[in-house]
């Protein structure tokens, strides 16, 4: 079982994973490749469960969605990498740093939180895109994606994000849903070695700026930024501002990692 993942950049370059967010695919980083491929070999995957990945029947846990980045890892041949994560590819971030150091170079943390509760709001979720379909929450969810402002000024961006959205496959969402509310990554922080920028949205519902304080807090020395007039998906709302804090972060004093 090998997850989906979509490649630009040099073959020879420094490796970047990046991991979107709940219901989305890698095609959400789709305003990043540009000013990251030529640096980096860019690897977009889709998590278990969504896009072009399996949907193996669940449970799913944050473990199992990170031993599946590993397996990507192990397929394309490489060793370590650097990886950035959005909301759900966050999570799956802070587990890969934590549980796999050897194979995590530099770490970017965006719009993430390392306890997402309550559980049982997760767990109703999950239960209701079982008997309903994605349809019957997209409206909720891409609400929280976007601020107002970028919504009526862009309609057509966040309708292609709710088609996006409604894509997923319900089982493989509902079972990452399951796997954000058992998920508890407060205390694997401390282990964290690969250096680490957290980025938080000011105007993000879903994870506020606070989580990420609460991340940069507990792994060591990492450094915490906040992007302003965004939500959630702050990577699609102010596309340069995320490049340029993760151009930075990867390649420090100008140079890239070997």
């Amino acid at each position: 079982m090998t997850l989906h993942a979509t490649i630009d950049g040099p073959p020879d370059a420094p490796v970047l994973l990046l991991g979107s967010s709940l219901g989305t695919t890698g095609a959400m980083w789709q305003p990043q490749v540009a000013a990251l491929a030529g640096r980096f070999r860019v690897v977009r995957y889709d998590h278990l469960g969504h896009g072009g990945s399996p949907v193996p029947p669940g449970p799913y846990t944050i473990d199992l969605l990170g031993r599946e980045v590993l397996g990507l890892l192990d397929h394309l041949g490489v060793g370590s990498a650097h990886y950035a994560g959005l909301s759900l590819g966050g999570m799956v971030g802070m587990w890969l740093a934590a549980h796999a150091p050897e194979r995590i170079d530099r770490l970017a943390l965006l719009c993430t939180s390392a306890r997402l509760g309550p559980a049982q709001v997760w767990r109703a979720r999950a239960a209701g895109v079982r008997a309903g379909q994605l349809g019957t929450i997209a409206d909720t969810v891409v609400s929280r994606w976007f601020t107002p402002g970028f919504a009526a000024a862009r309609p057509d961006t966040v309708a292609g994000y709710r088609d996006m959205l409604t894509a997923t496959p319900p089982a493989g969402y509902a079972a990452c849903c399951e796997a954000i509310a058992a998920m508890d990554l407060r205390a694997d922080l401390a282990a964290v070695r690969a250096p680490t920028l957290v980025i938080g949205a000011a105007d993000d519902p879903a994870t506020p700026p606070e989580h990420a304080a609460d991340i940069a807090e507990r792994i060591p020395a990492a450094r915490l930024a906040v992007v302003d007039d965004a939500a959630h998906l702050a990577n699609v709302e102010q596309p340069a501002a995320v490049a340029l804090l993760l151009r930075a972060h990867f390649e420090p004093e100008g140079g890239t990692n070997p």
